[in-house]
């Protein structure tokens, strides 16, 4: 993984330090009009200044003192989650620097046609236009974004994926696409851009990791409008306790009236502070995580998205399967021993460096511990996979082993006069018939010709993907296997894999008309794609997740592109996906919960002296009024800073389904919220009377 993903500490001084000054930037009344809960804290925190001013004239409603202490601690409510906001914009910012410190100004060879041996003129990569044909050859940096359409080259792709290992690409296929500020190790192609300036991969990858251009997500634009709705309410219902406490005072002529400074303490203590300071830095930390997970996403409506899926379809070969056929059986034919079988087709493959041959002798060391073979003695031969042989083995001493195609050992065997058992006929035909590819094992020794039996090569299962899709279904997510295989093998995967479903001899419109059919039903759909004709499924899914390795087509139908062009990945987007969403629901339900402990804490110290019967709800038993609202308004300020780390870096994901969570939110963070602010806010008491200031 490069550096543009790694991960920050949020302690970490060049993160800090900018953060820090824009918390005070982030104090215009337009940015703070942004976040309406948090503007109502900003609102009071004037309206609190002004009254301390006039308390220094001697106007005063309250003590000074005790105004003042409010106010900068409603100052500081608001720089806290300013803070928030802005470290977490810092972690992308951060990200979107190292991106542009890639941007390199590169000089490209324009071909007046698309030949390599055409005229060329040199020019900076900057004046390319999308349609333009250029040259890129052993050395050169790849000027822009585009296609291949001639050639053959190996890439260097570790500026933008962080992986060393170069990779082919060439014109035709899914292996088309290059990215600008790459290079070409060897060889040559001919590129057409694909791209205008400021369009390129690059560029759109700086501008969806900088969280100041984050766009609020649907979830989120509704979350805002219930945190609005309900701080109007207590806004409301605060604004209509001063004609009651002066009521009250007037018809008993006994007690006080409550304090402008103790209304305003009152609201910003029960409005939802908490989750309105940190919700925007939820959002972008959630864009930054995926980041992290080497995934461009073009926007947070596609991070939400990938929380809110119910389908993934996944591509058979190299998702659930490892995509490369391995050895898994050897099946003997009549008087052979299985043993004697991996013996023969292990000597046949130890100089076969594909992973075929190198799964056969695999294979035989796992069943039989075949190794450690003194292979001088028997003076090897190996001869070598031909195409016109469809066989390979090795020559020894005293025989012959041969293994390939099954037409073709039958041939082998029968010119040297043995007999093909229809027994082995039967196997061939049985394996073929489980989507697996048979090879059969014959000799030549001293008594003549036979046949050893098969090997079966089959695309494997992953190891621990049956787990991953048994916590995929715990959390309501129905799984799709998509595949060009018969129905009969795609059946025989997908049971083995423990996929809920499969869609077999897959086509571009089967694709298309299967997301449609799970749309109509009301469901999110995810997919991955990385050729030409996944575009449309592309296009239609939800969270659609290109590879980088795939077509610009295919780039472009998606909302994701995967750097690593790694299928599994989808998973892990769908985690991240639903990692925000956990964070978003815990930390508003902590925050909602927490107001009932402030209620106990500021009720009872602000209305006391006009009603004193409400000194009853008094149950933390603070040392005085002023130091109860004192209290309540630190704590509401400092449990933004201290859930800061839980914003960024998320709830920890557990694959738990809807209703489960939905429990274990309201038991740790329902009742976390409701019982924390009661010993904090009484230790910030005992703390504020221990230093002689209640």
């Amino acid at each position: 993984m490069t550096d543009h993903s790694a991960t920050r500490s949020m302690f970490d001084p060049t993160l800090l330090r900018p953060a820090i000054v824009d918390s005070f930037k982030k104090l215009t009344p337009r940015t703070q009009f942004r976040n309406p809960v948090m503007f109502c804290v900003y609102v009071g925190s004037i309206l609190t200044t002004i009254l301390w001013l006039a308390a220094l004239f001697g106007q005063a409603e309250a003590p000074a003192g005790f105004i003042l202490a409010v106010t900068l601690w409603l100052w500081f409510t608001v720089l806290f989650a300013n803070f928030a906001e802005a470290l977490a914009e810092g972690r992308s910012k951060a990200q979107a620097a190292s991106l542009r410190s890639a941007k390199k100004d590169v000089m490209a060879k324009k071909l007046n046609e698309p030949h390599p041996k055409a005229p060329i003129r040199i020019m900076t990569a900057t004046d390319l236009r999308k349609g333009d044909v250029v040259l890129v050859e052993t050395g050169d940096t790849i000027p822009a974004d585009g296609e291949v359409i001639e050639g053959v080259a190996s890439v260097d792709e570790s500026a933008i994926t962080g992986e060393s290992a170069p990779v082919i690409r060439e014109s035709g296929g899914d292996f088309s696409s290059v990215t600008g500020g790459t290079r070409v190790l060897s060889d040559w192609i001919v590129v057409r851009v694909t791209v205008n300036p400021g369009e390129a991969f690059l560029d759109r990858m700086i501008a969806m990791v900088e969280g100041a251009k984050r766009q609020k997500t649907p979830n989120e634009i509704a979350l805002t409008i219930l945190l609005v709705a309900l701080s109007i309410v207590l806004l409301l219902a605060t604004a209509t306790l001063l004609p009651f406490s002066m009521f009250a005072v007037e018809a008993v002529k006994a007690g006080h009236v409550v304090t402008i400074t103790a209304l305003v303490a009152l609201l910003v203590c029960l409005i939802p502070t908490t989750i309105g300071g940190l919700l925007s830095a939820i959002g972008v930390a959630g864009m930054s995580r995926m980041m992290q997970a080497n995934v461009i996403a073009t926007s947070g409506r596609a991070v939400e998205a990938a929380g809110d899926v119910d389908v993934l379809l996944l591509d058979k070969t190299g998702t659930i399967t490892l995509g490369n056929r391995q050895a898994s059986a050897f099946v003997p034919a009549p008087g052979v021993t299985e043993e004697a079988l991996a013996d023969a087709a292990q000597l046949a493959s130890l100089s076969d460096e594909t992973p075929e041959g190198r799964s056969v002798v695999v294979l035989a060391k796992q069943r039989f511990n075949i190794r450690q073979r003194d292979m001088a003695a028997l003076h090897p031969v190996f001869i070598g996979f031909s195409a016109q042989t469809r066989m390979s083995g090795v020559d020894l001493a005293d025989r012959e082993i041969r293994k390939g195609a099954s037409d073709a050992v039958k041939a082998y065997v029968e010119a040297r006069g043995g007999r093909y058992p229809a027994e082995v006929n039967n196997v061939v035909t049985e394996v073929a018939r489980r989507g697996s590819t048979p090879l059969v094992v014959a000799e030549k020794g001293e008594h003549g010709a036979r046949v050893l039996g098969v090997i079966e090569l089959k695309d494997v299962v992953k190891g621990g993907i049956k787990e991953r899709f048994a916590e995929l279904r715990k959390m309501g997510i129905k799984t799709v296997m998509v595949t060009g295989d018969n129905r009969l093998t795609a059946a025989a995967i997908a049971a083995e894999a423990g996929v809920d479903d499969f869609l077999a001899e897959a086509t571009p419109e089967a694709k298309l008309a299967t997301i449609r059919a799970h749309q109509s039903e009301g469901r999110m759909v995810a997919m991955t794609g990385d050729g030409t004709n996944d575009a449309p499924a592309l296009a239609q899914a939800d969270v659609a997740v290109a590879m980088n390795t795939g077509t610009q087509a295919a780039k472009e139908a998606g909302n994701m592109v995967d750097l690593d062009s790694n299928p599994t990945k989808l998973i892990e987007i769908v985690e991240i996906g639903k990692q925000m969403l956990m964070t978003r629901g815990s930390l508003t339900t902590f925050s909602i919960a927490n107001d009932v402990a402030k209620y106990f804490a500021i009720i009872p110290a602000a209305f006391a002296s006009t009603y004193p019967q409400l000194r009853v709800l008094d149950v933390m038993h603070l040392t005085t009024p002023a130091s109860a609202i004192l209290s309540a308004v630190i704590f509401n300020a400092i449990i933004i800073v201290m859930l800061i780390p839980l914003a960024l870096k998320g709830v920890k994901y557990r694959p738990i389904g809807a209703a489960s969570l939905l429990r274990r939110n309201l038991l740790v963070y329902g009742l976390g919220g409701i019982i924390l602010p009661f010993p904090c806010i009484k230790l910030i008491d005992m703390v504020i009377a221990a230093c002689g200031w209640a």
